[in-house]
């Protein structure tokens, strides 16, 4: 009987403990569960804010199976066996040539949606086809490999003459 009323007691809702109006729960800290999930949310950034912050103030040492080598950052490495012959510049200060994806034939940017022939080439939904750019892919050939390796020739033996 007891049980019974404790259960009772506990699966008694009340109204939410941030006040929006929705029922909560003592399994959710009386909250509503649009309210535990963003509460639970805020813990896990806060949680990962603090790390980041441990990892920031306390700087890694060299490890020693990486001789010559030390991390200054987590994208850019400096090799100490070899001196550097722009006088320090490292990878950050050069900015890396972004490839835009273009279509060979016309020139159009395609971005995402940019079509990989077998040749080799990115072309727009226009040019996509292999008539439509020229395209210098064998497909014939190909064809023709792929039939010969998936049915080889078979002979039967020849029968002796009695």
């Amino acid at each position: 009987m007891e049980s019974e009323e404790g259960f009772k007691t506990s699966g008694n809702p009340s109204l939410c403990a941030n006040g929006c109006g929705f029922l909560g729960t003592a399994a959710t800290m009386n909250l509503c569960s649009k309210c535990y999930r963003d509460l639970r949310v805020k813990e896990e950034q806060a949680a990962a804010v603090k790390t980041a912050v441990e990892k920031s103030l306390n700087p890694t040492l060299p490890r020693p199976d990486l001789t010559g080598v030390y991390v200054l950052s987590p994208g850019s490495f400096v090799d100490s066996s070899s001196p550097s012959s722009s006088g320090g510049a490292t990878s950050e200060d050069q900015p890396e040539a972004k490839e835009t994806k273009r279509c060979q034939s016309c020139k159009k940017k395609v971005g995402l949606i940019g079509f990989k022939c077998r040749c080799g080439s990115t072309f727009c939904g226009t040019h996509r086809h292999p008539e439509n750019h020229d395209c210098s892919f064998d497909f014939k050939c190909e064809g023709r490999l792929t039939i010969t390796k998936a049915n080889p020739v078979v002979k039967a033996h020849k029968l002796q003459r009695i």
